[in-house]
């Protein structure tokens, strides 16, 4: 699984990041940075979280 960002909906305001900090990091100009895209077996459950924590929906797991 891999993780898709939608940066024209991100809003940057830090959920994810505190879901799965492995993942997202908010840099100091304020844009979210994908730290990883891919998520194994043993991460999905962080990272789901994280996902569903985004207020605008631009997150989302893609296969592949």
């Amino acid at each position: 699984m891999r993780i898709s960002v939608d940066m024209d909906k991100c809003t940057a305001l830090g959920n994810c990041e505190a879901m799965a900090p492995d993942f997202f990091e908010v840099g100091d100009d304020g844009e979210l940075e994908l730290l990883r895209s891919d998520v194994g077996a043993d991460e999905l459950a962080e990272v789901k979280q994280a996902i569903a924590s985004c207020p605008t929906a631009a997150l989302k797991l893609i296969d592949g």
